[in-house]
């Protein structure tokens, strides 16, 4: 069932979602060769509670940190660990706040040091794959119709779709219906309507769209061991517009010298 909020509802919600945003750019001021990841997700922990929020990634199914870490071919899920990121990695950083009763969830993708063109173009396809999914993603319109804008754009550069793993509703809970597959035929699927709050998160591989779930259940790579990307907002349809509630700005006004 795909649970419809109403305008106060998303008026709350803008709490969690201005907190993942924040958060995003707190992390990013840490990110540097030799940092681990573990230190990372110790940070982003801190400073949600510290601004009154709850991660609310941490333990959700037996998940071990606040922060998904996604470093070079890890797609989503991985988990925090003593692994020092290196210059030239790319390292996804995607997490889930809840505040006030509703949840707020966002990804980016940062590059460590100097990353190479490759690597460079991947990430900035895939972000902008992200605004193209959101551009489709008008009042009345359908979730169809964003995955194919993502699908296309992306498909038209070379690159492949994950097909396993998709955007999906939020609200008090970070996982609702509906899924928002990266992927698809346009005028197919929900139709967005008013009150309808989802994510978009295209995860984009620089070689095959196959993956690999490891070991521990969690951790997402691509199969062949190429680079993925991940980005991802929370977005809203309400008055009849579609408005984006988290944002990219904190992380710019972080790192405005190595924003991709």
């Amino acid at each position: 069932m795909i649970y419809l909020k109403t305008p106060e509802e998303i008026e709350t919600m803008r709490a969690a979602t201005d907190l993942v945003s924040r958060t995003l750019g707190e992390v990013a001021r840490w990110i540097e060769p030799g940092v681990t990841t573990r230190k990372l997700d110790t940070i982003a922990r801190e400073f949600i509670t510290d601004n009154g929020g709850k991660p609310a990634c941490l333990g959700y199914g037996g998940f071990p940190g606040t922060l998904c870490i996604e470093v070079n071919e890890t797609v989503v899920h991985g988990f925090p660990t003593d692994y020092q990121l290196r210059d030239g990695d790319i390292v996804g950083i995607d997490t889930v706040v809840e505040k006030d009763g509703f949840c707020g969830d966002s990804c980016y993708t940062f590059a460590v040091g100097e990353i190479s063109p490759e690597k460079l173009a991947l990430c900035r396809t895939t972000r902008e794959s992200l605004y193209k999914g959101i551009e489709a993603a008008r009042p009345g319109a359908r979730i169809g119709d964003i995955a194919n804008a993502v699908q296309t754009y992306c498909e038209k550069r070379g690159y492949s779709l994950v097909r396993e793993m998709c955007g999906h509703g939020i609200g008090r809970k970070m996982h609702e219906s509906p899924e928002v597959p990266n992927y698809g035929r346009r005028g197919i699927g929900p139709r967005l309507a008013e009150g309808m709050c989802i994510c978009i998160e295209p995860m984009v591989n620089m070689g095959s769209r196959n993956i690999v779930i490891e070991r521990d259940g969690w951790t997402c790579r691509t199969r062949d061991g190429k680079p993925s990307a991940h980005y991802e907002h929370t977005i809203a349809i309400t008055g009849g517009e579609t408005l984006v509630m988290t944002t990219f700005d904190y992380i710019h006004q972080a790192i405005s010298d190595r924003f991709i």
